[in-house]
């Protein structure tokens, strides 16, 4: 198959991942392609002079569209310039066009609706996350126009391919028909993310690891729950060093709060950690602790699975799907901080219980994770779609959403 992917971000610069995580498109790309498919990556063109072509794997380009200012915008505003990313799409395909697209983002799914109006290749739709979950977390400010418009392209495209449980769910409340949706999650490289040949023997000041989004989500709790185990230290991956710590914002009151319940010396922050280094990092540390209040992707907690760590972590979005709890780890009633702390003194009073946990862990993402079986129920999403009869994806000016802002209208 030829296989068009259009990405928010362009792939190759690491605004769209979290540390230590290659874009899930560039992985998944490599991965098809290796099974005999041929990808392009589209995405809208972030930084001046850079190549608007490149070779990113065998089988695998990418094409960046010059739509709008160089520089890196959020949703909300690059919005506004998805007409001219679908017209790029559009001239790009006239002669001949890719047999399926895959979406992943609101925004680019608009501009996938665009680009193929009228020529009856399917659209396939990855969101990544939902504006209508999003927004019923602390302090999060989605845009009404989002959700209607989310909504609207599940029901436009030919297929939607949901990260969890909870996703799907979502999308059925939006009203996308379940027909449509598949739940497959994100896929790690496990022939990288594996355990250690030979893991050091248990200490009696065990390792926990954090990984950390840009919000620090649960992070403050993860830090409580650290001062009531006394034996313990933390390190968290992603957001910045302990050297770089910014003079405000979450990291820094991470930080603060780690002092005053003195468990700063503890803590360390290791900031923004290369894909190559982060499998040995994780093979370092004895137990991998999330508290977030929303994980839709749960990559990192696969990638530790992969590792051979055992996952204390929240029971929401991808996380509640990944772990069996008291098989692979333990999950966690989200905003119960007392269970957390219970939990992870149980479990780190019997190193012998966290490795067999590690053990079960490795082979779950071995087995349900790998990329390559993700990439193979992908492939098989996209050959369903090829054989059904197409969908209305040529009416984008009827999304509701779109009311009032003429150039997304201009779709139509």
């Amino acid at each position: 198959m030829r296989i068009a992917m259009i990405t928010a971000h362009s792939p190759v610069t690491g605004t769209a991942g979290h540390c230590g995580q290659l874009p899930q498109p560039i992985a998944l790309a490599r991965a098809l392609a290796r099974h005999g498919h041929r990808v392009t990556l589209y995405a809208r063109a972030q930084e001046p002079g850079s190549p608007r072509t490149a070779i990113i794997g065998a089988g695998v380009s990418l094409e960046l569209i010059d739509a709008g200012p160089g520089r890196p915008l959020p949703p909300e505003a690059a919005v506004k310039y998805m007409p001219e990313v679908a017209a790029g799409l559009a001239d790009r395909w006239r002669a001949k066009g890719p047999d399926v697209v895959h979406a992943f983002t609101w925004t680019a799914g608009l501009a996938a609706i665009g680009a193929v109006r009228r020529t009856g290749i399917p659209v396939v739709q990855s969101f990544g996350s939902l504006g209508s979950i999003e927004r019923r977390q602390a302090g999060a400010e989605v845009s009404g126009a989002r959700v209607r418009l989310e909504a609207a392209i599940g029901r436009t495209v030919a297929a939607v391919l949901a990260s969890s449980a909870e996703e799907a769910a979502e999308l059925s409340r939006l009203a996308v028909p379940k027909t449509a949706v598949r739940v497959i999650p994100p896929g790690a490289d496990t022939a990288h993310f594996r355990p250690a040949a030979i893991r050091a023997a248990a200490s009696d000041k065990p390792t926990l690891i954090a990984m950390a989004d840009d919000q620090a989500r649960g992070l403050a709790t993860v830090i409580r729950a650290l001062a009531q185990l006394p034996a313990a230290r933390l390190v968290i991956v992603g957001g910045p060093a302990a050297r770089n710590l910014p003079r405000s914002g979450p990291f820094r009151e991470i930080a603060q709060l780690a002092a005053e319940l003195r468990v700063r010396s503890r803590v360390t922050f290791a900031g923004q950690v290369a894909e190559a280094d982060l499998c040995a990092l994780l093979c370092s540390a004895d137990v991998m602790v999330s508290a977030t209040s929303y994980d839709p992707a749960g990559l990192a907690v696969i990638q530790a699975m992969s590792c051979g760590l055992p996952v204390v972590a929240s029971a929401v979005g991808a996380q509640r799907d990944a772990i069996i709890d008291g098989i692979t780890g333990l999950l966690v009633a989200p905003d119960r901080p007392a269970m957390l702390v219970q939990r992870l003194r149980a479990l780190l009073a019997r190193p012998a219980l966290w490795q067999a946990y590690g053990i079960a862990a490795a082979d779950r993402a071995r087995s349900r994770y790998c990329i390559d079986r993700i990439s193979q129920e992908t492939a098989m999403v996209y050959q369903r779609c090829l054989r059904q009869p197409g969908r209305p994806q040529d009416q984008i000016a009827e999304l509701p959403g779109t009311e009032g802002s003429p150039r997304v209208a201009s779709f139509a």
